[in-house]
């Protein structure tokens, strides 16, 4: 990375990447798409808006297994697996040894596709995602690349973030997650196909806005990690203790005993137990 695409990083909790792939790269990842539209998925309405007013529309259309194509359509995406253009990067902001957790999925929307709730922030702290540095050095645990494939002009909508909030140290107000009322602080980077966007996911606060263009949106996001991280992919069914150890290693455990056994899992949508002291000093569970 450059001085400038440092300093924007830093400051902004995104970089973007002009003219990354050529015309003939652009037409091939979209002839690849064309020809297996039947694996496309559309989601409920609003599934994504939730009790957001300004993102309500239709189901959005995604894609996966991307990867899984038959040869030579998924060759596109396998090329931008490993982009010389993209270890470059992730090197200096995963570091070396960085891994794709989930991912390629591709996006998708029509005019009316509804957008998504904001997430994301530095606060609260979240050790598996959360952007750090030290020693003249940037860490982030958890950086999306996205591959435009077509234009993303200024208030078509799409990808929005709040711009240096990875470093924010108050919670994220209802309104700014909603974009009922997001205060100015919402972003909609215009970009073109071919440029690439790298964000923290995670650590910076980010979500679509409703797709307002006649043009399809086409990103292809990639999901990395830090070595050390696990954000996704088939980590949650792997970590209970019975699965991760062995039924012979747990059995007969307490909970309180079996809550350590888990096997590394972030994203665990509530199913691993915590444990704190009571004031007399016992251990017990939380959710």
């Amino acid at each position: 990375m450059n001085a400038s695409e440092r300093y924007f990083w830093d400051l902004a909790g995104y970089v973007i990447l002009r003219n990354v792939l050529n015309p003939g790269q652009i037409a091939a990842a979209n002839e690849a798409i064309d020809l297996h539209l039947d694996r496309m998925r559309t989601a409920d309405d609003n599934l994504g808006a939730g009790d957001s007013h300004a993102l309500r529309g239709t189901g959005r259309p995604t894609m996966h297994d991307l990867l899984q194509l038959e040869r030579p359509y998924c060759e596109p995406f396998r090329e931008m697996l490993v982009h010389p253009a993209v270890v470059l990067r992730l090197n200096v902001m995963c570091g070396t040894g960085f891994r794709l957790d989930h991912g390629p999925l591709l996006i998708s929307g029509f005019k009316g596709t509804e957008g998504l709730t904001m997430h994301g922030a530095g606060e609260p702290h979240r050790p598996h995602v959360a952007y750090h540095h030290q020693n003249d050095g940037t860490y982030c645990g958890g950086v999306t690349v996205s591959w435009q494939l077509a234009d993303v002009n200024p208030g078509d909508g799409g990808f929005v973030c709040v711009p240096g909030s990875h470093k924010a140290r108050y919670p994220m107000p209802a309104g700014v997650r909603t974009c009922d009322d997001d205060m100015g602080t919402v972003v909609q980077p215009a970009m073109c196909a071919g440029d690439v966007l790298f964000f923290m996911d995670g650590a910076q606060t980010h979500g679509t806005r409703p797709w307002q263009s006649e043009r399809p949106r086409r990103s292809v996001l990639y999901k990395y990690a830090s070595r050390s991280s696990v954000r996704g992919g088939p980590a949650r069914e792997l970590a209970p203790p019975e699965i991760y150890w062995g039924e012979e290693v747990v059995d007969g455990m307490t909970p309180e005993q079996r809550a350590v056994m888990f096997g590394p899992c972030s994203n665990h949508g509530g199913e691993i137990p915590f444990l704190a002291l009571n004031d007399d000093g016992t251990v017990h569970v939380e959710r």
